[in-house]
């Protein structure tokens, strides 16, 4: 593709700035697909960067990323978390989380998504165990754990989960350095060792 004449980087500016004044996401999505249309691939990476924590802008214009360079982890990472933010649903967000891991195993962000998205308790409980396993020091991956470890112990009287709860709780305690951080764990420990299931 020949590079554009256009200046991506401006012209995405200009689209969100009108966004965020009318609100009307239809004008936006055209907007950003005539620009992704047209301009160099390299380009508008570059010009969507500062958008990424806007999904309804980074979403449009990684569809075209992704469509380009089918094996690029980090555009599959970008765009799956937009369709999670957007609920695209679980099975759009597992199939790129998924592709994304295929291309880079090291991806962290790949594989918390891949956890997020699977709809079952009990093996999104397991998809995070294997997250922590892969990588040890992920706290947020712990602390995904520990939650949906406690939530199963809960809800289905699960000893099992319960001790992966209480364990990863435990453990998250021992690295907590603010003080609030570990208030919330001591409480939350303090009433899971109550639990009589």
């Amino acid at each position: 593709m020949l590079a554009s004449p256009i200046d991506p980087a401006a012209e995405i500016a200009a689209a969100v700035d009108e966004y965020r004044d009318s609100n009307n996401f239809s004008v936006l999505l055209d907007r950003l697909l005539a620009i992704s249309e047209v301009a160099e691939l390299d380009a508008l990476i570059a010009a969507v960067e500062p958008y990424h924590g806007i999904p309804e802008v980074a979403g449009p214009v990684y569809e075209r990323v992704v469509a380009e360079r089918p094996e690029d982890a980090r555009a599959l990472v970008i765009l799956a978390n937009a369709y999670w933010l957007t609920g695209r649903g679980p099975d759009a967000v597992g199939e790129l989380a998924s592709r994304a891991i295929a291309a880079d195993p090291a991806n962290r962000g790949a594989w918390h998504l891949w956890a997020l998205s699977e709809s079952s308790p009990n093996e999104r409980m397991t998809r995070w165990l294997q997250v922590t396993t892969r990588f040890p020091d992920d706290e947020l991956a712990k602390a995904n754990l520990a939650d949906n470890a406690a939530s199963i112990a809960s809800a289905e009287r699960d000893r099992e989960a319960l001790q992966i709860a209480l364990h990863t709780y435990r453990s998250l305690l021992r690295t907590a350095t603010h003080p609030e951080q570990r208030l919330a764990l001591e409480e939350v420990i303090g009433v899971l060792e109550k639990w009589q299931l």
